[in-house]
């Protein structure tokens, strides 16, 4: 059952230890990938959105469990993103290294930079490392004056190095080249509610060393919460559409040009908005995204949990054909949303829902021989050997935030 001790469990027993393997002794941050046995390629490129979610998965561990192997972890992530991946010409951060650290992708992809925000934030609430925080905002003030759009709101996909147009703006080969994304948004959406929370309500933990303005250079306070206000409510008013799913690629103007559905990202949004606006703390916003996070948490229980093989559909295309195999955060983020949900209804649907998916990670995506989760399930819920257990999009950020959530939450 979905308990405080079982989350414990998997995160200490199961994901943080296999992640603490991944570490590079060698050329620095951790390996670039890990085949289905959890085997690593000391030879693989290394990629900024993973070092991210290994610091932000590392710096949370810490705050949780103030476990010292746990800071070592998090200060190797944060010692690579300086030293590898931040850009000390232009600003901002690449995409791509080598084994080594040495650039191979220099695009400037602005979720890329938020998970960097989001990471740096967590590490100075954990840490009280004054210059993580300085660092997010630097990246938060690239973002804003490169990233966002003055006109319509929201952030675009990317730019050049030197932050001139691009032409291809795709994360993935899976994307469309679009302007802008629903994902790149939301998760900017996320970087900036730790953001906030950083800048506003430091623990007084005797670990936390509150940043003066010297520190900051400016106040950087109001202006992120700005931020993060302008973008829940184009969250709200551009990207959840009637049907309470998360439309996904837009023109500059907001207009939807696809009509895929992602469930996972719809279950991981409703949460994300809750607590962002939590951050803000006006009444009327928090009161209409609980509303809204509701209505998408019934939407993907009515339409994505797989009643005859369990777990969550990951999606379906515009010809409303399901995807066939599950992926792994999908699942990790629908128990985080169907608990939300139960927290904010008091609905039993909603805790039996997360507490299903649970036991379904537990029972098909959970690798207690090797650790960690496998990262795709075929339609008779057998794993993807194919696919690798870490990569480049393949990290602990998901599925160890799942249980931190669950731990936090949960009073037993």
């Amino acid at each position: 059952m979905l308990s405080k001790q079982e989350a414990e469990k998997m995160a200490r027993e199961n994901i943080l230890p296999f992640w603490q393997g991944m570490t590079d002794n060698d050329k620095g941050g951790f390996y670039g990938e890990a085949d289905f046995y959890g085997v690593p390629d000391k030879n693989a490129d290394k990629g900024c959105i993973l070092n991210s979610r290994i610091l932000w998965t590392f710096s949370a561990a810490y705050r949780l469990f103030k476990d010292n192997s746990y800071r070592a972890c998090a200060a190797q992530a944060k010692d690579f993103l300086h030293s590898a991946f931040l850009d000390k010409k232009y600003g901002g951060l690449y995409w791509l290294v080598d084994s080594s650290g040495k650039a191979l992708n220099t695009r400037k992809q602005f979720y890329n930079i938020a998970f960097a925000v989001y990471a740096l934030s967590e590490h100075y609430l954990a840490f009280g490392d004054s210059s993580s925080l300085k660092l997010a905002l630097e990246l938060f003030r690239a973002m804003e004056e490169h990233g966002l759009d003055p006109k319509d709101g929201g952030y675009i996909e990317a730019c050049e190095r030197d932050w001139r147009g691009i032409k291809d703006f795709r994360l993935s080969d899976k994307d469309l080249n679009s302007p802008k994304s629903m994902n790149t948004n939301l998760h900017v959406l996320e970087a900036y509610t730790v953001l906030v929370n950083a800048l506003e309500n430091v623990n007084a933990s005797s670990d936390i060393q509150p940043v003066t303005r010297a520190d900051t250079h400016t106040n950087a306070a109001p202006d992120a919460r700005a931020a993060l206000y302008n973008l829940l409510r184009v969250t709200l008013d551009k990207i959840v559409n009637r049907n309470n799913n998360f439309e996904l690629f837009f023109d500059m103007n907001w207009k939807s040009i696809c009509a895929d559905v992602s469930w996972g990202h719809d279950i991981e949004g409703s949460w994300l908005m809750y607590k962002a606006a939590l951050v803000l703390g006006q009444k009327e916003l928090i009161d209409e995204v609980k509303q809204t996070a509701l209505k998408i948490s019934e939407s993907v229980l009515n339409n994505a949990f797989d009643h005859k093989n369990g777990g969550l559909l990951s999606g379906k295309s515009e010809k409303g054909i399901v995807h066939a195999k599950k992926e792994w955060w999908p699942q990790a983020e629908a128990v985080i949303g169907f608990y939300n949900a139960y927290e904010l209804s008091g609905e039993q649907k909603y805790f039996d829902a997360a507490d299903a998916v649970w036991t379904y990670i537990l029972k098909h995506f959970a690798d207690n021989a090797h650790g960690e989760w496998h990262n795709e399930l075929n339609p008779d819920n057998s794993p993807d050997i194919k696919m690798p257990k870490a990569g480049f999009w393949k990290c602990p950020y998901h599925n160890a935030r799942a249980c931190f959530e669950i731990i936090t939450r949960r009073s037993n």
